[in-house]
């Protein structure tokens, strides 16, 4: 990684925050679900005493949660705000991989600097039908593993393979399956750039090594997996819209297009990339479909193959704001300021829509205005560690709760839901039957009363509930906002 200038370095900083700001921050979100409970988990044990294979097993295959979780215990740091940091570190990191790859395509230096600033603003493109955006509004390992594979590829383009291939391997470590496909990208771009092309078998090989720590991916599946494989429909692509599909198709044609015409324009190294791109998708896409299409393979189904399209649009935003850069807007400053403002305002426009109910940059000094994420913050620290909770399996899914974890900000126990188990349910069937007894038992939960909370104690052990417009006769219910209740089963 090179050092940058003092005005580059400045440049990038600016853009990194623009981008953090456009695209929102919220701790808690979708898959931290599982990975933020997981570093709470293994900085205080005591936590979680009913649930942790929820989130454990999985993450078994990454140094992730350890490696945050020592990064707090090293520094000193609060959970709260070494996610903050690393979450811009990350945007930091891929926007520097986008900026080496950029200069390693273009020439002109403000075709260069586009090429960052689009990526910047569009790191919540939706990628396809992979349920997956270029980055993710909390800090995942996939943001962090994006970044080293991406410098990994500008490393393939300077002819640093050793370099490479020490970042490939720490994208290994923080997410296995994405790493897996930067090896694949990796080998077919330095086919690309070789005099006498390799045979693409390397590809295969590598991307079944960066699985290998993955094992336990490979237990038999059973009734209670296939229930829990059903819940997510972008897994199987006969489910895909045909907007869904074109986007997966058309940046293939399109980078066939571009090295047509960047040998035209006598720009080798572009070709040659554009080539890499094209080629690697038609491969990935062809082993994507032999995996969803072949009932013997089900079981490799939650690898999700379709996702190798992440790296393409990385690519395609890029190599698109580059173009632009060097035909439209080129050093012209009122190209650039509509530019910047039509890009992020567009896109921050769009996340503000999505999360609504929730302040745009869920900063740790902030106070909560979403009540679901407030009901969490009391019961975070006003109920006993090993309090164990049941609510609304379906309760992410509710108008106003904008999809964040009771689980990771609650820092409690709760019975399996509905929306994010069921995907750790995929990758683990080993935890199928427990998930399944915990949801059947939560069946008819809008019309719960005591006797069925009782059960569920009885049963389980559950002593609490988090209650959503529901009545609370013979509760003894302490906190309460909206329709919202907080409420101990007696």
């Amino acid at each position: 990684m090179e050092i940058l200038p003092i005005k580059n370095l400045l440049r990038m900083l600016g853009l990194a925050l623009l981008s953090f700001v456009a695209m929102g921050y919220h701790p808690g979100l979708e898959d931290d679900h599982v990975y933020l409970a997981a570093i709470k988990s293994d900085l205080n044990p005591r936590l979680y005493p009913h649930d942790a294979a929820f989130f454990h097993v999985q993450l078994q295959a990454t140094i992730f949660d350890k490696w945050m979780a020592g990064f707090v215990q090293l520094t000193g740091i609060p959970v709260a705000y070494s996610e903050l940091l690393w979450q811009i570190t990350s945007i930091v990191l891929i926007l520097l991989a986008c900026w080496s790859i950029a200069r390693e395509l273009f020439d002109d230096e403000t075709a260069q600097w586009a090429g960052v600033a689009l990526v910047g603003a569009m790191l919540t493109l939706p990628v396809a039908g992979t349920a997956l955006t270029l980055a993710d509004q909390h800090l995942h390992p996939r943001n962090l593993a994006t970044g080293l594979i991406l410098l990994a590829i500008a490393a393939v383009l300077r002819g640093k393979r050793w370099y490479a291939g020490a970042l490939i391997i720490g994208a290994i470590a923080l997410h296995p399956i994405m790493a897996a496909f930067g090896v694949s990208f990796c080998v077919f771009l330095m086919w690309a750039l070789s005099e006498r092309p390799r045979t693409t078998r390397h590809s295969v090989a590598g991307a079944w090594m960066a699985a290998a720590p993955l094992g336990w991916l490979f237990e038999p599946p059973n009734a209670d997996w296939h229930r829990a494989l059903e819940t997510r429909s972008y897994y199987f692509l006969g489910r895909w819209t045909w907007y869904e599909w074109l986007g997966a198709v058309a940046p293939l044609v399109l980078f066939w297009l571009l090295r047509r015409f960047a040998l035209r324009s006598g720009q080798l190294r572009l070709a040659q990339f554009a080539w890499a791109v094209a080629a690697y998708g038609l491969f990935q896409q062809a082993v994507a479909l032999v995996i969803l299409q072949t009932p013997a393979l089900v079981r490799l189904t939650p690898l999700q193959p379709m996702r190798y399209l992440h790296l393409i649009y990385f690519c395609l935003v890029l190599v698109a704001g580059c173009l632009l850069g060097k035909v439209g807007l080129r050093r012209n400053a009122l190209r650039w300021l509509c530019f910047l403002a039509v890009s992020y305002g567009g896109m921050f426009a769009g996340q503000r829509a999505l999360y609504a109910a929730s302040t745009h940059l869920e900063l740790p000094w902030t106070q909560p205005t979403n009540p679901w994420v407030q009901a969490f913050a009391w019961i975070r620290q006003n109920t006993p560690e090993d309090a164990y909770f049941a609510l609304d399996p379906e309760y992410m899914r509710e108008p106003g709760e904008d999809y964040h974890s009771f689980r990771a900000l609650a820092e409690r126990s709760q019975l399996a839901d509905a929306v994010k188990d069921s995907a750790v349910v995929t990758q683990v069937p080993g935890l199928g039957s427990v998930w399944t007894r915990e949801l059947a038992a939560q069946s008819g939960w809008k019309q719960f009363g005591l006797a069925d909370f009782e059960r569920l104690k009885a049963e389980f052990g559950v002593d609490w509930v988090v209650l959503d417009d529901q009545g609370d006769e013979g509760l003894r219910c302490v906190w309460h906002k909206q329709a919202l209740e907080v409420c101990q089963i007696p």
